[in-house]
């Protein structure tokens, strides 16, 4: 593997690393990165690679949240089950469902029709402007769900719907999840910790899918380029996530609304101009 592609495998896991957090769809971003910066692979590896990297971002939170996420904890010298922590489980299993269904049952038809440049910078700036219009109106109200251990299960399964919405490139699953947890009265902190934990379950799934789906027969150089690119991004997750849960302590989630906005609008003038 040359040079110039071990530095194309990790920009692409930085680009996973930055986008799979911030709401604004790393599929989308990888998808359009992929336009001009083209790994010298197979057309199968690609799009395997490009899910299967998720992985490392993914790491990232079980490394940052593994006392939150683990169920088992010691107390007087003695492991008991953490009746919140399974409780917050049962609510991520619940939430990962529709998605789960619809996933598997259309994830080769979606790829077929939606995975182009106009579909993303669509959904790019379709759910930015929703970003500002949730964002404008909750400055007049308060959240109604601020921790986890407060969430319904109700209000997680629902959660679970709009992140059905994410099957659609450009949309974001942590876009799709947090514009649906704001709809539902759960505040920005909450909003986004719980996208964190859902992404865990949906992208081993998802990654295992498309494991099947290629095979477990890869070439030397296939298995450095996947475990590059898992490496970059879970590095770079590690700061992303700590920045995100700084950053909406005290800012909302207009920045991202903006930025969508304006990249989906830079990619239908880029796509209109050249693809003709």
């Amino acid at each position: 593997m040359s040079l110039i592609e071990i530095l194309k495998v990790i920009f692409l896991g930085i680009v996973e690393g930055i986008t799979e957090w911030l709401p604004i769809s790393s599929t989308g971003h990888m998808l359009l990165v992929d336009e001009f910066i083209k790994l010298s692979m197979s057309d199968a590896f690609k799009e395997m690679f490009f899910v299967v990297i998720q992985l490392g971002a993914i790491l990232a939170v079980v490394v940052i949240y593994w006392k939150e996420l683990l169920p088992i904890g010691r107390q007087e010298k003695k492991l008991v089950w953490k009746k919140d922590t399974l409780s917050m489980w049962g609510k991520i299993i619940v939430a990962c469902i529709p998605a789960g269904l619809l996933g598997v049952l259309f994830d080769d038809w979606m790829e077929e029709h939606f995975y182009t440049p106009v579909v993303i910078a669509a959904a790019l700036i379709f759910y930015g402007v929703w970003f500002l219009v949730l964002e404008t109106k909750n400055k007049k109200r308060e959240p109604k769900v601020d921790s986890i251990n407060a969430l319904p299960m109700k209000t997680a399964l629902l959660i679970g719907v709009f992140q059905v919405l994410s099957l659609i490139p450009g949309t974001s699953r942590s876009g799709s999840t947090i514009i649906g947890a704001l709809l539902l009265g759960v505040s920005r902190t909450v909003a986004a910790e719980f996208t964190f934990y859902l992404a865990v379950p949906v992208m081993f799934g998802a990654s295992f899918i498309k494991l099947l789906k290629f095979g477990f027969h890869f070439t030397m150089t296939e298995a450095a380029v996947l475990l590059l690119g898992m490496a970059a991004a879970f590095l770079v997750s590690i700061f992303v996530i700590k920045f995100l849960m700084q950053y909406i302590r005290k800012h909302d989630f207009k920045v991202f609304g903006w930025y969508r906005i304006v990249l989906g609008a830079i990619v239908l003038l880029y796509f209109g101009i050249f693809a003709k």
